[in-house]
């Protein structure tokens, strides 16, 4: 085999090889006889088919092997010639080349490495920032829309029909095909209406009735809806509406105290609107860290520091950008692209730039994290992603099994590595 490895720059190896086929042959017979040692054919004992059967009936995978073999023969030489450690090595290697000839086999390959990054001095790329201040009239206007939220629900002074943000007492029966499904009956069941808790057209058609009016609601469960059996049908449920309730009046009372601040014995009202500012003095700083601190940041650190990228993680980045352009266009637009190289080509030099700066944000991150020793746990993972699915209503747990299913905790955890990191540079509670 006559191998060629270079070191384009600090974090890309080209190498050149021609494999020859007495090399693929001499990989193939190992093969075959490790495969022969535990093969079983009939008419042979185990350990004792010829090698000539074995080559026959194994012949595709056997070839596939011995390539496969030569292949990492080429990279273990290659790395023995430039000393590289199998550490620094990242992705896998991409083909540039591969030629199969009846005597050869020509193959270029590149190798990318985990980047050498010397980032000095990079606390002073903090942008500056003005700590937000909170006005009377916020707190007023928060603390309006939490006891509007919280106000209990009373008996209508006087009968009349049911309106939005009404609590409805009612019983109900699903049926489909005029079969009651699992699950499909309740009988004083309370529902806040348009809170949107049911499916889609269930609470509109409720509006307007009256105490002990019986309707039938036709509705059609979500094409994703969790149970298999229902989703994308339309069903029918027949209502009895039992109660009306209207929200009544909210005050800041000791006992309305109590129940927006339980755990703190000694809360007064004044309390309650410590905890309203600190909430909104921290929403706007986190609307200000992800809309401009940390832009400015990630802008400043890309543009200072200059490092050799591996150029197989750029094409991959480059590859998931074209990719989420084009789930943004129409099939008219798609089309245009097909068999059209010349014009793929500018789509894809249309985000290289962006893909470059993206690549080395992330290798920035991991370094500067490294430097200031910042670390996130699987255990904060998923109390993060716990959180967030219960404050959106959400199942944790299936949301949960979704993440690890589809392979998302790496991202999640390198997003929450990045802002922790950058709250530290910024100086920021986040």
């Amino acid at each position: 085999m006559n191998i060629t490895a270079t070191k384009t720059d600090a974090a890309n190896v080209s190498v050149v090889a021609t494999i020859e086929m007495a090399d693929i042959e001499k990989n193939l017979n190992k093969a075959a006889k490790e495969v022969a040692k535990t093969a079983s054919v009939d008419g042979f004992r185990k350990g004792k088919v010829p090698l000539a059967r074995i080559k026959q009936m194994y012949a595709e995978q056997l070839q596939q092997d011995a390539e496969n073999q030569a292949i990492q023969d080429i990279l273990e030489q290659a790395k023995k010639e430039l000393d590289i450690n199998a550490s620094d090595i990242i992705a896998e290697p991409s083909f540039k080349k591969y030629d199969k000839t009846d005597d050869k086999i020509d193959v270029e390959l590149i190798i990318s490495l985990r980047p050498v990054i010397e980032a000095k001095d990079y606390k002073e790329l903090a942008p500056k920032y003005d700590e937000p201040s909170v006005e009377d009239s916020e707190i007023d206007e928060k603390l309006k829309t939490l006891l509007e939220a919280n106000a209990p629900f009373k008996a209508l002074k006087r009968k009349r029909a049911l309106k939005k943000d009404d609590q409805a007492n009612f019983d109900f029966v699903g049926t489909l095909d005029g079969v009651e499904f699992d699950g499909g009956k309740a009988e004083g069941f309370e529902l806040v209406i348009g809170s949107g808790q049911f499916i889609p057209g269930f609470e509109d058609q409720m509006i307007g009735m009256k105490i002990e009016e019986k309707k039938d609601l036709t509705v059609t469960f979500p094409e994703d809806y969790q149970s298999a059996d229902l989703a994308g049908k339309e069903v029918v449920f027949a209502v009895t509406l039992n109660d009306i309730k209207e929200k009544g009046e909210a005050e800041l009372d000791e006992e309305m105290v109590k129940k927006l601040i339980p755990n703190e014995e000694d809360a007064t009202a004044e309390t309650v609107k410590e905890k309203i500012s600190e909430q909104i003095k921290s929403e706007k700083i986190s609307k200000l860290y992800n809309e401009t601190l940390k832009p400015q940041l990630i802008e400043a650190l890309v543009a200072k520091y200059d490092f050799a990228l591996p150029q197989n993680i750029v094409e991959q980045e480059i590859d998931a950008q074209v990719n989420a352009k084009a789930r943004e266009m129409s099939e008219e637009e798609l089309a245009t692209f097909k068999d059209n190289e010349e014009k793929i080509n500018e789509l894809r030099e249309s985000v290289t730039e962006m893909a470059t700066n993206s690549v080395k944000a992330t290798f920035l991150v991991d370094y500067l994290a490294k430097e200031e020793g910042v670390q996130v746990n699987d255990q904060e993972v998923s109390q993060t992603i716990y959180y967030e699915a219960m404050m959106s209503g959400q199942d944790p747990q299936e949301v949960i099994k979704y993440y690890q299913e589809n392979n998302l905790l790496p991202a999640v955890k390198m997003g929450m590595i990045e802002d922790k990191l950058f709250a530290k540079i910024i100086g920021i509670d986040q």
